[in-house]
């Protein structure tokens, strides 16, 4: 996988992630000045995920298909070692 899809699909999981716990909100409002406090949550949530996914030890923690580096393969982990 591409770093550019890796990117792409993490800037993607915490978009969603934002706008599922603003939905409500969302959904419950009908004009634009009302929706805004839900935008707000969406982009707080969202960059609170963001900054979660950023740091090392809860990076190693995601699929791979979401860590900010692809894992090394065993084999280069046994060269860098010797």
């Amino acid at each position: 996988m591409t770093d550019s899809t890796r990117r792409m699909l993490r800037t993607t999981v915490q978009l969603g992630l934002g706008l599922l716990a603003a939905l409500p909100a969302l959904v419950d409002t009908g004009t634009v000045p009302s929706t805004l406090p839900g935008l707000g949550i969406a982009l707080v949530v969202s960059s609170a995920v963001t900054k979660l996914m950023a740091i090392q030890a809860v990076d190693q923690l995601l699929p791979s298909w979401l860590q900010r580096t692809q894992p090394a393969s065993p084999s280069a982990v046994e060269a860098s070692t010797r």
